[in-house]
């Protein structure tokens, strides 16, 4: 059972993308080139800060370069990323921020790993503990929120409903975790863009409505960063491909970030 358990969660690891989590830099400098999409030049200033919340940042800002982009991550960035979260967590091990990203870049690293790869790797079902351990802290983390209404929908897809139930995951749980962010964020692009994105991948037949209705949410939050602009303009393709063809929507959806 072991053994099965593990092999679920390499598979639903990999289809894990989320926006980059909040993570609060010590200069306004910093904040500024994150929102107008200067990522890289963000991260190499914040690591070399080499603060808690600096070096957090510099992982979402490199995450924030990874999704934003229209090609498959960058492994060695993806590396860079996990590598600042674990540095900002050897600082402060119960770090919001560190164990986000980290959840966040171990999900993009095995990305594209089969599964027993990924399963020797190690990366198994830490996303979900660390955003766990985020919400027993802080109940009203919306990211970490937003991040396991993400997983229960995308463990629910790559495990079908036998591996969805030995991970104690269901799409019934993903939306209360939704509607949990949703209604402490609601106007985060985010929030509403990665459930929606989740819900048209797994099936747009059952869950297209639902999956409408939480884009229109995308669409009319305010679009304040470079990274919430991109999420936006994905937003609104999904929404007009989820007019038309459903398979050709449900195909779009699981080849987006």
């Amino acid at each position: 059972m072991r053994v099965v358990r593990n092999a679920v969660w390499s598979v639903v690891a990999a289809a894990l993308t989320c926006a980059p989590a909040l993570a609060h830099p010590t200069s306004p400098t910093l904040a500024a080139m994150f929102t107008r999409g200067d990522y890289m030049e963000a991260a190499k200033e914040a690591e070399g800060a080499a603060g808690a919340d600096d070096l957090a940042f510099a992982a979402r800002a490199l995450l924030a370069l990874c999704m934003t982009g229209s090609n498959e991550p960058d492994a060695a960035i993806v590396d860079r990323a996990s590598k600042d979260a674990e540095a900002a967590l050897k600082i402060d091990p119960k770090h919001e921020e560190g164990q986000l990203q980290l959840a966040i870049a171990l999900s993009l690293k095995s990305r594209k790993m089969d599964v027993l790869d990924a399963w020797s790797a190690g990366y198994g079902d830490k996303g979900k503990k660390l955003a766990s351990e985020v919400l027993k802290a802080d109940p009203d983390n919306f990211y970490a929120h937003g991040f396991l209404a993400v997983w229960n929908v995308e463990v629910r897809r790559r495990g079908g409903t036998v591996g969805a139930a030995i991970m104690g995951a269901s799409v019934k749980s993903g939306r209360k975790y939704y509607e949990t962010a949703a209604r402490l964020a609601p106007d985060d692009v985010g929030v509403h863009w990665q459930y929606a994105r989740a819900l048209a991948a797994l099936d747009v037949k059952q869950y297209g409505a639902e999956a409408s209705a939480v884009l229109d949410k995308a669409l009319a939050a305010s679009a304040d960063s470079h990274v919430e602009r991109i999420m936006q303009e994905r937003a609104a393709k999904l929404s007009e491909a989820l007019k038309g063809d459903a398979s050709a929507a449900q195909k779009l959806a699981r080849g987006m970030l």
